[in-house]
């Protein structure tokens, strides 16, 4: 009898009689009662499709999309999620109590909050994870070696960032000097980083991004710096930005200026960059952005919580601006699950403004192919042959979807599912298997494990932080 062939050895994979394909394509394709054929990590055909796969998948009843893209997380927050002493602060409040926490992370708690984070975005659709990174405290070990493990681990396509951090409160700054570098290893560090990890071809695992943190973490010296340094490496430029009203009294205090206007001083507007959050540009902001083809990562959870404010995100979108959507990091989200960011944008729009708002199926365009273009990605975030194999597939049987399934296109936001998937493919490779989430080889992984790792690390830096009471914290 021949040996079982494991994951890593399959070639292909056929997802047979498919109910409906929506392909978010350049012609916004549905199709339907069709077969997925995927070949060495690429669709190579999309039909009815004669020839037999290593792995054939029984799709009758499914709905098929493209793989979601997270343009904006920070995964190592899992370490920190649901803490009572944090919640109904705002931004830089909340900020300067969890940077205590945060400056005790290491490379062992980081690792485990990537698995847990990865495992939980795989689950509910999430191909491609954009984290951006920038705490690094002093001796907490190779933290990026630590994601890309756990990134090579789960499956999950990875940009990595090689965040910083500068200005300190002595500096007048927000972050407390533990965890803050200078900027020479800052910069020597970022350039290490890049001829690492970065792999620029098409269809790649892994990529770097720079990303300084904030005008309120970041010295101008820094930001221009970083700027020269990604664009003569080939690497992609991004930092939170008018997130809340405070960055704004911020850089008007400290600067004179408005925080976009500061940013285009020191070289960050292009194609080359996306901010996180945008939610206070005004009109001229918002055509400055259109003009220079400057994205916008739109969290709408993380801006709900943390009271910053609402994205202007039909205007955006009118004016052609590139928007991804993002869960932000798991302690101003508590989650990460961008369906159920696409049914919370969905419902923060319409309520906000009315017809005016993004349908349904613009949102899931807007976690798939406006993610794509954020990271400049094009063989990502569509179903089409020669893209990218990176997909979920939905039963459409089920409860929470009954009698929701004549509109495939607009469903996942008008309806939402707050419940996992039933498959996600990375790479052609299945990660995801009805309630069962698989490594390279096919081994179910265990997810009981992963969350007693991340709860073992938070206790410990919660106790350092509190000096081996705990109790306190919880108070």
């Amino acid at each position: 009898m021949p040996e079982l062939k494991s994951q890593q050895d399959k070639q292909s994979l056929c997802f047979r009689n498919l109910d409906r394909l929506v392909s978010c394509d350049d012609s916004d394709r549905v199709y339907e009662h069709c077969d997925l054929f995927v070949e060495n990590g690429r669709i190579s055909q999309i039909g009815e499709v004669k020839q037999r796969a290593d792995d054939e998948i029984d799709g009758r009843g499914f709905i098929v999309y493209p793989g979601l893209i997270n343009t904006h997380h920070h995964l190592y927050q899992i370490l920190t999620r649901n803490l009572p002493q944090v919640q109904n602060l705002e931004l830089f409040d909340w900020l300067t109590k969890l940077y205590e926490i945060w400056a005790k992370l290491n490379a062992e708690g980081f690792f485990a909050a990537c698995r847990a984070g990865m495992g939980e975005l795989i689950k509910f659709g999430c191909t491609t994870v954009f984290d951006h990174h920038y705490v690094f405290p002093e001796n907490s070990g190779d933290l990026l070696a630590s994601e890309v493990e756990a990134a090579d681990l789960m499956g999950i396509r990875l940009v990595l960032s090689r965040g910083s951090m500068d200005l300190s409160q002595k500096d007048g700054g927000l972050p407390p000097d533990s965890v803050v570098q200078s900027i020479k290893e800052i910069l020597e560090d970022s350039e290490a980083l890049i001829d690492r990890y970065h792999d620029e071809r098409p269809f790649s695992m892994r990529q770097v991004v720079l990303a300084p943190c904030s005008p309120f973490s970041v010295s101008e010296e820094l930001l221009r710096e970083s700027a020269k340094l990604a664009r003569s490496k080939g690497v992609r430029l991004h930092t939170h930005l008018a997130e809340t009203r405070d960055e704004e009294v911020y850089t008007q205090e400290h600067y004179g200026i408005r925080p976009l206007e500061y940013m285009a001083r020191l070289g960050w507007l292009g194609k080359d960059v996306w901010f996180a959050h945008g939610v206070h540009f005004n009109d001229a902001e918002l055509d400055l952005l259109a003009e220079t083809g400057t994205g916008v990562a739109h969290c709408p959870a993380s801006n709900m919580k943390l009271s910053s404010g609402i994205c202007r995100v039909p205007e955006l979108l009118q004016r052609g601006v590139h928007v991804g959507l993002a869960v932000d990091g798991s302690a101003s989200n508590d989650g990460s699950s961008l369906l159920e960011e696409m049914r919370i944008a969905y419902l923060l729009h319409r309520l906000s403004w009315g017809e005016k708002a993004p349908s349904g199926y613009e949102l899931l365009k807007m976690a798939t192919r406006g993610g794509a273009a954020l990271l400049g990605r094009p063989e990502l975030g569509q179903l089409a042959v020669g893209k990218a194999a990176d997909f979920f597939a939905i039963q459409k049987y089920r409860l929470e979807l009954a009698g929701a399934s004549f509109d495939p296109e607009n469903m996942l936001a008008t309806i939402g599912i707050k419940a996992p998937v039933d498959f996600t493919v990375v790479n052609g490779k299945i990660l995801y298997k009805q309630g069962k989430l698989l490594d390279l080889n096919g081994k179910v992984q265990d997810e009981n494990e992963i969350s007693r790792q991340v709860e073992r690390a938070s206790r410990r830096m919660q106790d350092e932080t509190t000096g081996g009471k705990l109790a306190s914290v919880l108070e």
